[in-house]
């Protein structure tokens, strides 16, 4: 992986240029010499916030119906919340 510094200047005059190197890895665009945002490659990115299922798509995926799925049983019955 490769690591990219551009300066805000750099980013906004070589856009290409950041959007290539997002391929091999982060690039950190600084504002007066301190880093201020990441730009990373949306696969990247889809990575590292990892993809959400719906419920619907997970108990529609082929072979569910073998998963042997009993709910653990409850030692006391459930009790009624008391409102003060």
């Amino acid at each position: 992986m490769t690591i990219t510094t551009l300066s805000s200047r750099e980013f906004n005059q070589h856009a290409g240029r950041a959007k290539k190197a997002a391929k091999c890895g982060p690039v950190f665009i600084t504002d007066r010499g301190q880093p201020e945002h990441v730009l990373l490659s949306f696969e990247e990115y889809r990575r590292l916030v990892g993809e959400r299922k719906k419920i619907g798509d997970l108990l529609a995926m082929p072979g569910i119906e073998e998963i042997d799925f009993t709910p653990a049983k409850l030692d006391e019955p459930a009790k009624a919340a008391e409102f003060e």
